[in-house]
């Protein structure tokens, strides 16, 4: 239970991270101020905050035309959906369909 906790406390702060650092950089785009660096917002995107990421890149229209940053952001997100599919498939076969559902 704790650790679920912690783990949706962490999720919910580095993509909030990430949207934060996409606004940042798409103001400082518009102003010339400095910018963040694509190595870090793909660092903060594969640490979890790959929703962030992508929903800062689609609402502010920010580096979306950007290769090979668009490949690498959108490879993120896939190695990590296979990755969730993966845990959600273990534990399926481990525990069954009522444990998967959250059921005793």
């Amino acid at each position: 239970m704790i650790f679920g906790l912690i783990t949706l406390l962490y999720l919910l702060g580095i993509n909030g991270l990430a949207l934060w650092a996409f606004v940042h950089d798409k103001r400082a785009s518009i102003t010339g101020a400095r910018r963040i660096s694509e190595d870090r917002l793909l660092a903060i995107a594969f640490l979890g905050g790959s929703a962030g990421a992508k929903i800062g890149q689609h609402f502010l229209r920010h580096k979306i035309r950007k290769e090979p940053f668009k490949q690498q952001l959108n490879g993120i997100v896939a190695v990590q959906v296979l990755a969730i599919a993966a845990l959600w498939a273990m534990r399926l076969v481990q525990g069954g369909l009522p444990a998967l559902m959250g059921a005793s």
